[in-house]
């Protein structure tokens, strides 16, 4: 008997995503395309090239809260992004990621606190 497995819904154009399984695991990356039913591409403009994505089940990925419109407009109406907007976007991320922590550990007023 064959285990029935629930269709994931692949993340849109222009989403970042944390990698967590294989070579690339940890990796914040961008989905710039789609496969089949359960697999996406994924760059970050540095590591994985947007010339050379790398193919991801969408299981072994980790949907991050950010959605880069410019990405995906570019991907949109060129088909293609560059390197450098992709490493701009992940960078700017997990900057964000990072003084949003930093707030939170200093006890500063986030979210309406303090």
């Amino acid at each position: 008997m064959q285990a029935m497995s629930v269709p994931r819904e692949l993340p849109p154009l222009g989403s970042l995503v944390e990698v967590m399984q294989g070579r690339d695991a940890g990796l914040v990356a961008v989905v710039i395309g789609h496969l089949e039913d359960r697999f996406i591409l994924v760059a970050d403009g540095s590591v994985r090239r947007a010339d050379k994505p790398k193919k991801k089940n969408v299981l072994h990925v980790r949907r991050l809260s950010h959605i880069a419109g410019e990405v995906a407009e570019k991907l949109r109406i060129d088909g293609k992004v560059t390197n450098a907007l992709l490493r701009h976007t992940v960078r700017m991320f997990l900057e964000e990621r990072l003084a949003a922590a930093n707030q939170r550990d200093q006890g500063g007023a986030f979210h309406g606190e303090g």
